[in-house]
Formats: structure tokens, C-alpha cells, sequence
């Protein structure tokens, strides 16, 4: 589902009057039935004599809650209406909403000064719903003067609450707050989801967020540029290769994985066992030499080989060339889980990297080796994928880890621009963003996969994509959908303070599975 910015949209709005003659009245009407769609599901049908309250700015977005207003009042809610301005400054397709609910009769009451909010706290004391459609997706800066103050009156009461597109506050391309912002149960967003509806801090105010269809033309969506998409289940089964019938394990590809260092075996295993639960044909498992009995013993299905290391055991520069060799049977390269920060294996990422011949996924140590070095992407030949968190992209970028979570959205995209490589920046909401300027927004995952060996196992889940024939950007994205799915599916059971690594791994076939089936978004 394509992710779209405030302007976005507001073409898309203009271009569905001006090219298919769909009056702005009839898509103000549509979206408020939406909105009403959810206020009636919270109030579980019952809505004669419930007590709703519309908290309405003079622009389209208060124009929307005037029309939630006046199909509330038709059910014979009792519906209050408080505008957050001069009634005399609604205008347009807003201002004849407004004229209808006045002669309905329904209450309307400006908030202008500070004396009038005492009517604010004694209303919300009985409220059953709140309905937010103060500001729309042209906000932009912090709330202030009145308008805050409703806005803390309104999160104080902690009645169920509907925001109308996005959460008053809240800044629709961005998701960043700078000032009060409205706390909602359920956003009813339209036409499109807002970018700043999925990046945090905005994610955590909107809470659950529904698309609604205000219809406008599936050809205008499909025939604009959009370039940045929401992941869906669909989507994500959509992309997924047929296994045929008569296929067999060379069909699937091969995954090569090179990592570990002493007490860092467990990354390679987690890696290895995510590509093959992945779908990869065949993985083959290459660590420091002195480890390979300890990783033999930790892996059945995976195939091993020991490789050159230094007295810290970990890579030495005599690995390059078995790597190399290696790599010619391998369809893709997952490199850097668990190598250490060794002088020596930090100079063998360098020389080992544009010598491969296969598509790389590079993470961890493997990323850290290249601090100081990103000149070297460019210059690879083949498509890469990098997974950093933010510490690791701070290191690449050679900023504050706060620099990159600033705006962790266009860090990404421009890395990606710059390097020609396909960025995971993971953490939550994670972005993937690729070379060619198409940038993915992840919706899964919990806090629970905050732990050891989950972005080991996220790189294992890319590598047999990528081992199976996905680009390296749809694999990614992919990868990341499916890693958080799990992640999600494992804390139902077990909560997310004991969530570990293995339990994400542990759930990845299921999670294939219900994509195989074709799932509903």
C-alpha cells in the first residue's frame, strides 16, 4: 500500500475534482461516514443517548467532523460540537457542513479564550467517545495557546478517542511532535496512509490506524509516483517465487554465511538456520577455524567450513581466498554477524568485499569494519544489502546515533542514493530504503525483539530470499515484513520481556505459511 506525504495527498484530493469531476463536498461527506464507521464499532452499535464530542478546527479536517456530527445527531447521539476558532472563518465545503448542523440544532461552542475550556473538563466528565478533527495533514510545528490546551484537556480525560486522518499534533510527513499532540484509540486516516502515521513518535499516538477508502479513483493512485509503500501481507505474498513441483534443492539457491568469532558462534547459527527456514536450498556455514567443532555441534541441517584465523580467533587476511572460494558456489553472501572488531578481520571485510562476485548482505561487525570506508560501495559490482541499527549507521555516517534517529527516513533514502546499496535501518518502524529511490516502511515487530541475535536472524531471512531470485530491495523488504511478523506472532505466546531470538526463528514457517496462502491485508 503506497505511503504518501501531506502534498501527496492533497494532490491526489485536487486531481480527483479537477480530471473526474468528484465535488470536495463528496469526499468530506465520505470520509466523515468513515470516521462514523468507527465511533459506531466503539460504541458497539448502542448509539442513541451517547454522549460524543467533536473537537473541530475551521479547515477540511473540522469540516469532516462536522459531518461525523451530523450522522451521530440523525442516531440521536447527544453530540456537542466544539470548534477551535471564529465560526465567521469556516469556510467552503466546511462551512456548509457547519450551516447544516446549526440548523439541525446541534450544540456548537467556539473555544476562543481561556474561560471558555471550564465547559471543555465538565463535558468530558461524561463523555462516551471523542472525535479529534482539530487539525489535518497541512500541520505543521507545535499546538499553541487554546488549541493545546484542549488538546491536554482532551488526552487528561482518557476517554476512547477517534482522530480524524491523523492525531491533532502530529505532523503528517514527518510523525515528529514538537508540542502537545492528541492521544488517540484509533485512527481513521484517508485515501492513503500518512507517512508520519508509521515513523515514530507519530506511530505511538495514532494508535490503531485504519485506511479508509473515501473513493477516489484507482486509476488516478495507480497512475501517480509513489514511491515509498507500506507493507502489507499482500504485498509481501505477492512478491514470494513459486516453488514448482518438480523443483529440488539447487533450485532454491545457496547461501553462503561468514561470521563468528570466540563466543560468537550462536550469530552464525541463527543466520544459517533463518536463511534455510527461509526457503534457501542449501547454507553453508563458514567461521574461524578453532570454532568449527563447536559449530558443527550446533547445527544439523547447515553445512560448515573452517577458515583462517588470528591468535584472537576470528578472520584473518589468509581468509580472503576461501571465502572467494567458496563464494563461487554460492548464489548469495551473508557476511559480518559475530566477526569482531580485530585489526586484522577489520582489513579482511575491505579486501574480501570487491572481490565478491555475488550479491552480499552485510550486518554487524561486518558493517562496523566499514566506519571510515564507504567509499568502498560505490565500487562494488554486485547488488548489497546493508542491516545497520542506528549505532552502526552512526558509525557510518559518522554522526551521533541521535542524528540518525532524527529523521531516520531520509538518512536512509540517502544513504541508499549515495552508496548505491539497499539500507535496512532497523529499530522500530524499520526502513528499508533502496538505491533506485523506492523506500518500504515495516509496520511489524514489538519491543521484545530488542535482543541478542534477532538482527542475526533477520539476515539470514534476506540471504535466502535473495538465494531464491528477489531483487535485493524486495528482499529486504520482505525479509523485514515476514522477521517482525514473527517477532509479533512469538509474543503472543510469550510475552515480549522473555522474547529471545530462537522464538522469532521458530515462527518464521508459520509466517511463510499463511503468506503462501494468499492472507487479507
Amino acid at each position: 500500500m503506497k505511503l504518501v506525504t501531506a502534498e501527496e495527498m492533497r494532490e491526489l484530493d485536487q486531481l480527483a475534482s479537477s480530471q473526474y469531476g468528484i465535488p470536495g463536498i463528496v469526499l468530506m461527506e465520505n470520509a466523515g461516514l468513515r470516521v462514523l464507521d468507527a465511533v459506531l464499532e466503539i460504541l458497539e452499535g448502542e448509539v442513541a443517548g451517547k454522549r460524543v464530542l467533536v473537537f473541530a478546527g475551521k479547515g477540511n479536517n473540522g469540516g469532516d467532523g462536522f459531518v461525523v456530527a451530523r450522522h451521530l445527531a440523525n442516531k440521536r447521539a447527544e453530540v456537542k460540537v466544539f470548534l477551535l476558532g471564529r465560526p465567521e472563518d469556516v469556510r467552503g465545503d466546511a462551512r456548509v457542513n457547519l450551516d447544516i448542523l446549526e440548523q439541525m440544532g446541534v450544540k456548537i461552542y467556539p473555544l476562543q479564550a481561556e474561560k471558555d475550556l471550564q465547559r471543555v473538563d465538565i463535558a468530558l466528565l461524561h463523555a462516551d467517545v471523542l472525535v479529534d478533527a482539530i487539525y489535518g495533514t497541512g500541520f505543521k510545528g507545535a499546538a499553541m495557546g487554546t488549541i493545546a490546551q484542549v488538546i491536554r484537556q482532551i488526552n487528561s480525560a482518557h476517554r476512547p478517542l477517534v482522530a480524524v486522518d491523523l492525531p491533532s499534533g502530529l505532523e503528517a510527513n514527518t510523525g515528529k511532535v514538537y508540542g502537545p499532540c492528541v492521544q488517540a484509540t484509533r485512527t481513521v486516516t484517508f485515501g492513503l496512509p500518512k507517512l508520519g502515521l508509521y515513523l515514530e513518535p507519530g506511530a505511538r499516538y495514532a494508535g490503531d490506524v485504519t485506511v479508509a477508502d473515501i473513493s477516489l479513483p484507482a486509476r488516478l493512485v495507480s497512475g501517480r509516483p509513489l514511491k515509498r509503500e507500506l507493507l502489507t501481507p499482500s504485498w509481501c505474498s505477492a512478491q514470494l517465487p513459486r516453488r514448482e513441483p518438480s523443483a529440488h534443492k539447487g533450485s532454491f539457491g545457496r547461501v553462503l554465511v561468514v561470521g563468528g568469532s570466540e563466543g560468537m558462534t550462536g550469530a552464525v547459527t541463527l543466520s544459517a538456520q533463518a536463511a534455510l527456514r527461509s526457503g534457501a536450498g542449501l547454507v553453508t556455514a563458514a567461521v574461524p577455524r578453532s570454532l568449527h567443532p563447536v559449530l558443527e555441534t550446533k547445527t544439523t541441517e547447515v553445512m560448515t567450513s573452517p577458515l583462517p584465523e588470528t591468535d584472537a580467533r576470528s578472520f584473518s587476511m589468509e581468509a580472503v581466498a576461501p571465502v572467494l572460494e567458496l563464494a563461487r558456489d554460492a548464489t548469495v553472501v551473508a557476511l559480518g554477524m559475530g566477526i569482531g572488531r580485530h585489526p586484522a578481520t577489520v582489513e579482511w571485510v575491505r579486501r574480501l568485499l570487491p572481490q565478491l562476485k555475488v550479491p552480499v548482505v552485510i550486518d554487524a561487525d561486518g558493517l562496523n569494519a566499514l566506519a571510515g570506508a564507504t567509499g568502498l560501495f560505490p565500487s562494488l559490482g554486485v547488488p548489497v544489502v546493508i542491516t545497520p541499527h542506528p549505532g552502526e549507521m552512526a558509525r557510518l555516517l559518522d554522526v551521533a546515533a541521535a542524528r540518525v534517529q532524527e529523521d531516520r527516513l531520509k538518512g536512509a533514502e540517502q544513504a541508499a542514493k549515495d552508496w548505491g546499496v539497499t539500507v535496512v535501518l532497523k529499530g522500530a518502524k524499520t526502513v528499508v530504503a533502496s538505491p533506485g529511490g523506492e523506500t518500504f516502511l515495516n509496520p511489524t515487530g514489538n519491543p521484545g525483539m530488542a535482543t541478542g541475535g534477532s538482527g542475526d536472524v533477520l539476515t539470514g531471512v534476506i540471504a535466502g530470499l535473495m538465494a531464491q531470485g528477489l531483487a535485493a530491495p524486495v528482499a529486504a523488504a520482505v525479509g523485514v515484513f515476514v522477521h517482525g511478523a514473527a517477532g509479533d506472532l512469538a509474543a503472543r505466546s510469550k510475552g515480549h520481556r522473555g522474547l529471545i531470538a530462537g522464538d522469532i526463528l521458530e515462527m518464521l514457517p508459520t509466517i511463510w505459511r499463511d503468506l503462501e496462502v494468499g492472507p487479507e491485508d
